[in-house]
């Protein structure tokens, strides 16, 4: 069986008169920033962190911040004041991107971060409509330890 050559042209070369032909690459939109007026904020302060996301109405993440994010170490993470600066660049990242102006306050966890958190909400110009505390209960607990016996 004889063997079929295919002859292939060769590419057209870019002259002094003509420039090369480029393909152009497809034009990349710039992400638009939807506007969310109302918002969640929902707060998580544990004894070693506070954690702050605020989310859209439907509970998609708009912004975060934690104490650890905002530079804070070690013990230094579960204090009132590493809460404060946390809720103050979520809420400020939110404000800039978002046009955040009314929020529901979630908060859950027994931390020091709770209450320096709201605070720092209203100071940041943001109406608070509610405060809905989501921290679990223990309703009875664990089972106990068995008695020693001596």
């Amino acid at each position: 069986m004889p063997k079929e050559t295919v002859s292939i042209p060769p590419a057209p070369q870019a002259t002094a008169d003509e420039p090369a032909v480029v393909p152009a690459e497809p034009a990349k939109r710039k992400k638009s920033r939807r506007s969310v007026p109302h918002g969640h904020v929902h707060v998580l302060a544990t004894f070693n962190n506070t954690i702050i996301t605020v989310t859209d109405t439907k509970g998609n993440v708009l912004t975060y911040a934690s104490a650890g994010s905002c530079g804070f170490r070690g013990s230094k993470k579960g204090t009132a004041y590493a809460a404060q600066v946390a809720a103050e660049k979520a809420v400020t990242n939110a404000k800039q991107q978002h046009g955040l102006t009314k929020a529901d306050v979630s908060v859950k966890g027994v931390g020091l971060g709770r209450e320096a958190a709201i605070r720092t909400l209203i100071n940041q110009k943001i109406q608070v409509d509610s405060v809905h505390d989501a921290t679990k209960i223990p309703h009875g607990g664990v089972r106990p330890r068995k008695a020693k016996r001596n």
